[in-house]
């Protein structure tokens, strides 16, 4: 049976973001994909407006529907999420998870030593209980600062500080972290990978933007990667350097501030599973 994942996260209609990266890209990793919307917005929160629509009131019906047909799932990715969604979400993997389901947990939340609009301060506490039972963790180094409840620092951190937090997040209850966003030096930006063994580092040139969607597109590139049966550090690897052609894709085009163009750098992520 091929193996089929299932991602929970919002769809924002335009931004190029959440559900509208994750669906292709991991499909173009060649995993069949399945989708559950938590929310849908017009667009994401980095514009001026938005509308908002929840749709936590129908996930249980959707998963009602999905037990009466049998249909499960190997893998799982969830996303930007709300408070009250992180029972249902955990219900949904235990009654559809097929024998040693993938469970991948980007807690969406926080950036740049801020909450995302909309969250209130004590989320991170409901966040950890879907953390507990993943198999990767996927934060960047804010929302693991709020996970654990340590100091935020954006800069001049060493590996002791990254090594910690990556512990921390393993005493969670999760089995391998993976931390976005580290950098020890200023022309290089990279992730720290944790399998409670060791932690391993790798590195990308650090370009001189920062553009919105890019840890959706890290997240969605590397849980497409370990479905195809890459190792851990190959994935982070191969979406690391996905993200950087993602950008070097809009770089050039001053219009295009909401998002990257991951979708001219597709082939570049074909090629490279390939391998």
């Amino acid at each position: 049976m091929d193996k089929r994942l299932l991602t929970i996260q919002d769809i924002s209609c335009v931004g190029q973001c959440s559900l509208t990266v994750a669906l292709p890209v991991i499909s173009a990793c060649g995993i069949e994909t399945a989708v559950l919307p938590s929310s849908v917005l017009s667009n994401h929160t980095a514009f001026k407006s938005w509308t908002f629509n929840d749709l936590t009131f129908d996930m249980e019906n959707i998963l009602n529907k999905w037990k009466n047909e049998g249909i499960t799932f190997s893998a799982f990715y969830t996303g930007y999420v709300s408070e009250a969604q992180i029972p249902v979400i955990k219900k949904i993997i235990k009654e559809t998870s097929r024998k040693d389901a993938l469970v991948v947990v980007d807690p969406v939340m926080a950036d740049n030593g801020k909450m995302y609009p909309g969250f209130a301060q004590d989320f991170p506490k409901k966040m950890k209980e879907l953390c507990s039972g993943a198999d990767v963790v996927l934060p960047n180094i804010t929302e693991a600062s709020f996970l654990l409840g340590i100091e935020y620092r954006p800069e001049n951190y060493d590996k002791d500080y990254i090594e910690n937090i990556c512990a921390g997040l393993l005493k969670l209850g999760a089995k391998n972290a993976v931390l976005t966003g580290v950098s020890f030096e200023k022309d290089k930006l990279g992730v720290a990978v944790c399998d409670g063994k060791s932690v391993e580092y790798y590195f990308t040139e650090k370009l001189p933007v920062q553009m919105h969607g890019t840890g959706d597109v890290f997240a969605s590139a590397f849980t497409g990667s370990v479905c195809r049966g890459k190792s851990l550090l190959e994935s982070a690897k191969i979406a690391a350097n996905y993200v950087v052609e993602s950008i070097k894709s809009t770089i050039d085009d001053k219009d295009h501030w909401y998002g990257v163009k991951f979708e001219k750098a597709i082939p570049y992520l074909v090629k490279e599973l390939e391998k």
